[in-house]
């Protein structure tokens, strides 16, 4: 994952090097004076001795463009710069702290928006005179309450969470609170905010240099030049089409640089893998990119669960179909009992005794390119895939791992299973896994017995099992549901990060935690009474659900407004109640005759998106 966004990212930083490499090193290129005058050979077409021809006083073009960059960029760079770290300050502070903070930091600086800005650009430099430190100023006041209050918006946004009020609790002071956790966590929109700021500085900058209020001639500057232009637009358009063209590029480059900086740097976006692009553009334009068109690494198809009793047998999952591609994470949702853990377990072929899949298909595609059917392999041959290629981490690590062996031998005792290493070899690749899942000094306390350990250094050890062998399958079951909150947000990260070590790596990730599907999964599928009743990109599935369960959960979420929490009326039907129908029905408001009469399959409603509802498209 790191080196296809690193490789992304090389393009456009190399073109937005390049030009500032340019205007820094433009007095040591051997370029003519670009204010020196030659009025006798004045609008001379380009050449040899001047590619990009003379300007209206006879002035190399090409010179005067190089030159031009430094001033246009160094005027944008460094009024974004200082309104950036002021229009930052404010907003965390005023976001953070509030109340009167709050009114004299974010509101006090709201006020400098209700001013036009080319109006106060022009005030600023009337005061002050034209030249380049009055533009910094002008555009530092003018762009400063912009960074306010997106630090401000995502400040209100952050300080809410669960790790933010642990590090109270902690009794942290607010100066490392905001520096330590608030600002990392915002500072992608504000890297956003950054490149936003330096392209309307330079069109400000030009702007206001073409009234002739900034940079003052003879320097050139891209607005001079769109000026002097103006007048020999018939005899030498050439002449506007440069600068345009330097101005327009330049712009357009970092944009794309900080764009794709910001996907970099955002931890949340590490979950990305060799689906980064193509999850990006499904967020932002849900159904244009479609999963199923790679090569599934998991497909499951039609799977019915059934349960053997002394009264008879029940099927607690039925029909479900999923699949899982390479280097994508699909999050399986739903409440207790929905059937997700069964699910998981019927993957890997450790139901428990009594509980046996009688339906369905579990294709799973190899290191060597080999498909096989999980659901029809002997024990033996599943036994070799089974924490090597394909891996689980459960729900408890208390009950996971063995009691009375220390956490380093049960590690190397996954790697030797799979692997010819010896003990000692197995031990220290053993360390190496719980150093990399962060387990604090790993050499000693991966000597300890599981219960000498805390929930989230057992949960580290367990992964650190699951992962020893480099599988392309890893499904986690509800792997956050018992730590705290500041122990939940870093095994997501360390998830992050294990999926960036494996680009090809896929995720099953089972979980009732909707906000953690949100900062971790490329797809969703929702689950209740056993079956799954809606699939689809999480951006499109939370923004616009398309069955009434998926529609309820989300309304049940707290997202602290004031106010009465919605709740879903009725209760979750038993496993062994056989309903004539959609299971949902008896619990829905757009339940008519017809969802009581029939099963609704699972079918598909848009690309990438499938539904079991009659009604999907009433739901709001």
């Amino acid at each position: 994952m790191a080196r296809r966004a690193m490789s992304r990212l090389l393009v456009p930083a190399a073109i937005v090097g390049a030009i500032i490499a340019v205007a820094l090193t433009v007095s040591l290129l051997p370029l003519p004076d670009p204010v020196k005058m030659s009025v006798a050979t004045r609008l001379a077409p380009p050449g040899l001795a001047h590619p990009l021809g003379l300007d209206e006083y006879g002035r190399d073009v090409l010179s005067r463009i190089l030159w031009g960059a430094r001033a246009s960029l160094s005027v944008a760079f460094l009024a974004a710069a200082v309104a950036g770290v002021i229009g930052t300050i404010l907003g965390l502070l005023g976001g953070y702290l509030r109340g009167l903070v709050e009114i004299v930091t974010v509101r006090s600086a709201e006020a400098v928006l209700c001013f036009p800005p080319l109006l106060l650009a022009l005030l600023v430099v009337t005061l002050m005179g034209p030249g380049a430190a009055t533009l910094i100023v002008a555009l530092s006041i003018l762009y400063a309450p912009g960074y306010a209050r997106v630090a401000y918006a995502q400040t209100l946004a952050v300080s809410a969470l669960d790790y933010v009020v642990a590090q109270e609790a902690l009794g942290a002071r607010p100066g490392r609170i905001l520096l330590r956790t608030i600002l990392p966590n915002v500072a992608p929109p504000l890297l956003v905010q950054f490149s936003l700021t330096v392209a309307a500085a330079m069109v400000l900058e030009s702007g206001l240099s073409f009234l002739g209020l900034g940079v003052v001639p003879p320097a050139p500057s891209w607005g001079l030049m769109i000026r002097g232009a103006r007048s020999t637009m018939e005899q030498a358009p050439l002449l506007l089409l440069w600068p345009c063209l330097a101005l327009t590029g330049t712009i357009v480059a970092l944009n794309v640089l900080c764009d794709r900086l910001r996907d970099v740097l955002d931890p949340r976006a590490g979950t990305a893998s060799a689906g980064f692009l193509g999850r990006g553009i499904a967020r932002i334009l849900p159904g244009v990119v479609d999963p199923a068109t790679r090569p599934a690494l998991l497909d499951v198809r039609g799977l019915t669960i059934e349960i053997a009793t002394s009264d008879g047998s029940f099927r607690p999952v039925r029909d479900v179909s999923l699949s899982v591609a390479p280097g994508e994470t699909l999050a399986l949702v739903g409440e207790s009992g929905s059937g997700k853990t069964l699910t998981g377990l019927a993957v890997l072929g450790l139901l428990p005794t009594g509980i046996r899949a009688t339906k369905g298909r579990i294709l799973f595609t190899g290191r060597d390119g080999r498909t096989r059917d999980l659901a029809c392999l002997p024990e033996p041959a599943l036994r070799q895939l089974r924490g090597d290629e394909i891996a689980m981490v459960f729900q408890d690590p208390g009950t996971s791992l063995n009691p009375v062996h220390r956490v380093l031998d049960q590690v190397a005792e996954t790697i030797r299973a799979h692997r010819p290493a010896t003990g000692p070899d197995a031990v220290a690749q053993a360390v190496g896994l719980l150093k990399e899942v962060g387990l604090p000094d790993p050499d000693r306390r991966g000597r300890s017995f599981p219960f000498e350990l805390s929930g989230g250094q057992r949960q580290r050890a367990m992964i650190a099992s699951a992962v020893a062998n480099g599988p392309r399958m890893l499904i986690a079951d509800e792997p956050t549901t018992a730590l705290d909150v500041t122990i939940q947000a870093q095994i997501l990260d360390l998830f992050a990060r294990l999926r960036g070590r494996g680009s090809d790596t896929g995720l099953v990730f089972i979980t009732h935690n909707l906000a953690v599907v949100a900062e971790i999964a490329d797809r969703v599928a929702v689950m209740y009474a056993g079956e799954i009743v809606e699939e689809g990109p999480v951006g499109a599935v939370f923004g616009e659900p398309r069955h009434p369960y998926t529609a309820a959960l989300i309304a049940s979420v707290p997202d602290g407004r004031e106010g009465r929490l919605e709740s879903i009326a009725g209760t979750v039907p038993p496993p062994h109640a056989e309903l004539p129908g959609c299971r949902f029905a008896p619990r829905c408001g757009l339940a008519a005759p017809e969802c009581s009469a029939e099963a609704p399959p699972l079918r598909d409603i848009a690309p990438s998106r499938a539904s079991r509802c009659l009604h999907w498209r009433d739901v709001a």
